[in-house]
């Protein structure tokens, strides 16, 4: 069985290789045989991916390569979990310390964080190395001082069993050899001819594997935002309501399979409070500022590994952010400015028409014309108004117009 890891590794890609070795163990087959190009990835799939490789029934070799490849972060981690670990010349592996950033740069962090992240992950590495007959000292190297070893220096300091210069080379080497298995059992690896059965990704896990980029969940977030604020602030148009809910439940899943920062969370949604805010009062931008800001620094913590900082970019961020504070602000004063707006259908439309009276009010009642209709009106203090004069309309009660005497307009001159 063979399976790729190309790329970050995140929760599709962990789902995959351990299905594809839970397969071949189903299958029987002699070998899962694992190439690698990876800069790392998350904590929690790395972990997943590592339980799969040490509970397999099928003995498993996991390859960096080709020339020019990496199985640094995280990938370092999986490497030494393998029956067998081996890489092509001109690879390399390590740099396995945990690494902080904002803004794409590295940042401190408490100390004390620092070293429980550290130890965690150096004990975690060594709890199997050693089982594996691996240096387990050089190994805590990669991860306490971010060590990095070309293949022959792997080689050299056994944390590998072998380098190999292609996928054929490889199963040649391991043709006949005897392996210890992390159970403690042996078992002799016949391969003298192997039938190579690549197991592909699903469709719909290569569909996902694009959702949960932290870069596509952040913007199906905002979008989804984006498209139901829409829907609100402008019902009946559908199309963005449906939309917006569509990609809005899609980052949740998303958001669901990645760590998660509630304080990136929480960001978010002081951002959006601010661009509402600056849209109702007279800040003069501060609110509005404030809000990018926030949103901003939201995006970039709202997705944190310590592996790679892997997370939503700064370019994204920046790229959402301010168009998406334009779009908000520019709607939310569109609808302020329509509470405004005089009504210009039903009956609503006459307040603050003005008619002539043609028929004397007696008594507070008489009759007026208004837009070239004829309408029974009444004036609230009960005054009698007589005929030709001109009158406002101020209220609609039912088919009875409410009105007060005006002045007659000036005719205009040309």
């Amino acid at each position: 069985m063979v399976l790729r890891i190309d790329g970050e590794i995140e929760p599709i890609l962990a789902q995959y290789i351990s299905d594809g070795i839970a397969q071949a163990g189903r299958q029987h087959d002699n070998l899962v045989l694992i190439t690698m190009n990876t800069r790392g990835g998350l904590d929690d799939s790395m972990r997943k991916i590592v339980q799969a490789v040490l509970s397999s029934s099928v003995p498993v070799a996991i390859y960096v390569s080709p020339s020019g490849a990496r199985g640094a972060s995280a990938g370092f981690f999986i490497l030494l979990s393998a029956d067998i670990a081996a890489m092509a010349p001109g690879t390399n592996t390590g740099a396995a310390s945990p690494v902080f950033e904002m803004f794409g740069q590295t940042v401190e962090i408490d100390e004390t964080m620092r070293k429980k992240v550290t130890n965690d992950a150096s004990a975690f590495l060594r709890s199997y190395a050693e089982m594996r007959g691996r240096n387990p000292d050089v190994a805590s190297t990669a991860v306490t001082d971010a060590k990095a070893f070309s293949a022959t220096e792997a080689l050299n300091d056994k944390l590998i069993n072998l380098v190999a210069s292609s996928e054929d080379d490889l199963l040649s080497k391991l043709d006949g050899r005897t392996i210890t298995r992390f159970d403690g059992s042996k078992v002799q690896l016949q391969l003298s001819h192997p039938v190579l059965a690549e197991l592909d990704m699903t469709s719909r896990q290569k569909a996902l594997l694009h959702i949960v980029d932290p870069n596509i969940a952040f913007l199906l977030l905002i979008g989804g935002v984006l498209g139901l604020y829409t829907e609100f602030t402008h019902p009946g148009m559908f199309a963005p309501g449906v939309l917006g809910g569509v990609a809005l439940l899609v980052a949740l899943f998303a958001m669901n399979m990645l760590p998660v920062s509630i304080t990136g969370v929480l960001l978010i949604v002081l951002a959006l409070t601010f661009f509402v805010l600056e849209a109702k009062f007279p800040t003069h931008g501060v609110l509005g500022v404030g809000g990018v800001i926030a949103l901003i620094l939201g995006a970039l913590l709202l997705i944190q590994s310590p592996w790679t900082g892997m997370g939503v970019s700064f370019t994204t961020a920046v790229a959402v952010a301010i168009p998406f504070a334009c779009i908000v602000l520019i709607l939310a004063r569109a609808v302020r400015r329509s509470r405004g707006w005089k009504m210009q259908t039903g009956q609503e439309e006459l307040i603050g028409e003005e008619g002539e009276v043609t028929q004397a009010f007696v008594s507070g009642a008489g009759m007026v014309r208004v837009h070239g209709e004829l309408w029974r009106a009444a004036t609230p203090s009960g005054q009698t108004i007589p005929q030709g004069s001109w009158i406002r309309v101020r209220k609609v009660n039912g088919l009875t117009l409410e009105v007060e005497p005006t002045k007659r307009p000036e005719p205009v001159s040309s």
